[in-house]
C-alpha cells in the first residue's frame, strides 16, 4: 500500500527567488561571455550581481528558514552513502528539503559559483573588458586569474549539467517533481510526524539582502 502524503511548506520565498535569479544570471553570464564584444559589460554586471546573491545565500544558510539552513541539509558520509544505495529504487524519496546528495551538490555549486564570481573581479578579456578590481593587481596576475576563471567556468557548467540531470532522473525515474516546489514553495511528503520548521519574515530576509549588497559595494570600492 502506497504511503499517504501531504503538502507542506518547504522552500521560503527568499530561497526560491535566489534560485531563479541565479539561474537567469548564470545563463546571462554564459551567453555574454560567449558573445564577447560590447555585451561584456553585461557579463561584468551579471557577475557582480551573482556575487551579491551568493553572499545572501550564505547568510540565509545560517539565518534563514529551517530547510534553507546548511545545518539541515549538509549530512555526513554515512547518510550520503545510505541515501545513494536507495537511488535505484523507483519510489520517490520524499526528502524534506535537500536530500543528502543534493545538499553536497548545493555546496559544490555555491563554492564553484563563488570562485567564478570572485575571479571575474580581477579577470580581463585581452580586448576592452576588465574586472572591477583589475587595476589593483595589473595585467600579469590578471592573466593568471583569468585562466582560472575560464577553467572554472567549465567546472561550473559540468556541475549545472549534473544538477539538471539529477532533477530529470527524479522526475522520469523516481516520479518525484523537484522543480514544482521551487516555484510553489510546497512539497509532498509522507503524512507522518514532521519536525517543527521556522520561516523568518520579510525583515530578516531584507536585512540579509542589505548586508549582501553592502558587502559587494565594499568589495567593488576597495
Amino acid at each position: 500500500m502506497a504511503e499517504s502524503t501531504l503538502k507542506v511548506k518547504v522552500w521560503d520565498a527568499p530561497v526560491r527567488l535566489f534560485h531563479w535569479l541565479l539561474v537567469a544570471l548564470v545563463t546571462l553570464s554564459v551567453a555574454t561571455g560567449y558573445l564577447g564584444g560590447n555585451v561584456m559589460r553585461w557579463h561584468v554586471w551579471s557577475g557582480c550581481t551573482i556575487l551579491g546573491l551568493l553572499i545572501f545565500r550564505v547568510l540565509w544558510g545560517f539565518a534563514g528558514s529551517t530547510y534553507a539552513r546548511f545545518a539541515h541539509f549538509v549530512r555526513g558520509p554515512a547518510a550520503v552513502r545510505d541515501y545513494a544505495r536507495r537511488l535505484r529504487s523507483r519510489t520517490p524519496s520524499y526528502t524534506i528539503g535537500h536530500n543528502p546528495l543534493g545538499g553536497w551538490m548545493v555546496l559544490a555549486l555555491l563554492a564553484c559559483a563563488t570562485l567564478q564570481a570572485g575571479t571575474g573581479l580581477f579577470a580581463n578579456d585581452d580586448v576592452a573588458t576588465e574586472g572591477p578590481l583589475y587595476p589593483k593587481i595589473g595585467k600579469a596576475l590578471s592573466d593568471s586569474i583569468t585562466a582560472w576563471h575560464d577553467a572554472n567556468a567549465v567546472v561550473l557548467l559540468v556541475l549545472v549539467a549534473l544538477h539538471v540531470a539529477a532533477v530529470l532522473y527524479y522526475l522520469w525515474y523516481k516520479r518525484e517533481n523537484l522543480v514544482r516546489p521551487m516555484f510553489t514553495g510546497s512539497k509532498q511528503v509522507p503524512a507522518r510526524a514532521l519536525p517543527p520548521a521556522r520561516f523568518p519574515g520579510f525583515v530578516r530576509a531584507a536585512a540579509a539582502a542589505l548586508v549582501a549588497a553592502a558587502a559587494v559595494y565594499a568589495i567593488l570600492s576597495y
